[in-house]
């Protein structure tokens, strides 16, 4: 484990395509989060651009006000291959400030129905003195390793059940 950064791989049971769907979906970033510090999504338009900007409601005992908002900005879209985000706050005259960690899953294709699913939390660009205060990672590793098997458990159809081939399933 790199000091400012940390990985985790898992195989999906799903096309790249699927798994990057699930992904771009806003809505689905509560019951894929390892912590359960994800609540809902406020901005429900899929994530489509670098820049775009979706909002998460949040929950966590240790914050000091519970129930807050964070503010995510797209820093990569390559579908069906990564995507990634920004995570910060809004402020109230609606500038957005940025702690310097960022989230990144990147899609790596094993033939037409499984992918090689790789997150990374990346803590590099925050200040000493907020990596003292917040103590970073402020999770283990188990956290990014419970978010895939979520994620897997969203991306695998259950029995029974076809999902349509789009252009970049084929093998």
């Amino acid at each position: 484990m790199a000091e400012d950064s940390v990985s985790a791989t898992l195989t999906v049971a799903a096309p790249a395509a699927t798994v990057f769907a699930v992904l771009a979906d806003p809505t689905a970033h509560a019951a894929i989060d390892g912590t359960g510090w994800v609540r809902e999504a406020a901005d429900r338009a899929p994530l489509t651009e670098v820049g775009q900007v979706f909002r998460m409601g949040m929950y966590h005992p240790g914050h000091p006000d519970r129930h807050y908002r964070v503010a995510n900005q797209v820093r990569v879209v390559d579908p069906p291959r990564a995507i990634g985000w920004l995570t910060g706050q809004e402020k109230e005259d609606g500038r957005l400030e940025f702690g310097g960690w960022s989230w990144r899953y990147d899609l790596a294709p094993l033939g037409r129905d499984r992918t090689e699913v790789t997150l990374t939390y990346d803590w590099s660009a925050v200040a000493p003195s907020v990596r003292e205060y917040l103590r970073f990672p402020p999770f283990g590793p188990d956290h990014l390793v419970r978010s895939l098997r979520h994620l897997a458990a969203l991306a695998v159809p259950e029995a029974g059940e076809r999902t349509p081939a789009g252009p970049d399933d084929a093998g």
